[in-house]
């Protein structure tokens, strides 16, 4: 499977025989995402920058809310969390989605606001790749994203959703989410290809680099 950020919480993952996109935004975000083909698309929550479904072309199903899915060999697994730590009073409510997708299962967090309890983890079970907000603002910072990261365990963390050249919302930087996991040296990578795998070691971060125009981005160590 292969796994490219197009910025902000969209990402296209791509299988042998489908792909998914998640959480497309709109151009008045800044970023201009190009042309997207998918069997699926998920949306994590209902803000104008993750459910901008129109930028996907020829119909795709569209994932808008907890519960258990299957199209074109995709299994989405939609949990219910928030927007906020104050039990969605704030911002609302918010979409954990697991994907599962050539045997690889990949779970994207949305605009999750706090850390993850007991029975949501249960329900996660073995994550390959956690898509993990990071930038603060409305959701996660560095140091709850570092948290989640944690609690889930993931062979790989992608970090998502922080400051961008033309992306209009104010946003922390990556590095402060490295430097809460450890990391001094992060070269941008165009995309990831994750095969199945049954071994356990230390979580991996991967930073991408964003697909999107005007959205290239540097990490320092």
């Amino acid at each position: 499977m292969d796994l490219t950020w197009l910025g902000h919480g969209c990402f296209r993952l791509r299988g042998r025989a489908a792909a998914v996109v998640t959480d497309p935004y709109p151009p008045s975000l800044g970023p201009k995402l190009p042309k997207l083909e998918a069997d699926l698309v998920t949306i994590s929550h209902q803000h104008e920058n993750h459910s901008y479904a129109q930028a996907v072309v020829k119909e795709p199903y569209v994932v808008r809310g907890p519960g258990e899915y299957e199209v074109a060999g995709v299994t989405v697994t939609g949990l219910p969390t928030f927007h906020d730590a104050s039990q969605g009073s704030v911002h609302g409510r918010n979409m954990v989605c697991v994907i599962e997708l050539d045997e690889v299962r990949v779970c994207h967090l949305g605009d999750l606001g706090h850390p993850l309890a007991a029975d949501m983890l249960e329900a996660l079970g073995n994550i390959d790749v956690l898509l993990v907000p990071v930038g603060g603002g409305n959701t996660l910072d560095a140091a709850g994203a570092a948290e989640v990261v944690r609690q889930v365990e993931p062979r790989v963390v992608i970090p998502m959703h922080y400051a961008l050249p033309a992306l209009k919302t104010e946003l922390a930087p990556v590095e402060r989410f490295l430097k809460e996991m450890g990391v001094t040296e992060a070269e941008p990578q165009p995309r990831l290809t994750v095969q199945p795998s049954s071994t356990e070691g230390e979580t991996r971060v991967v930073v991408l680099e964003p697909r999107a125009e005007s959205s290239r981005i540097r990490c320092s160590p």
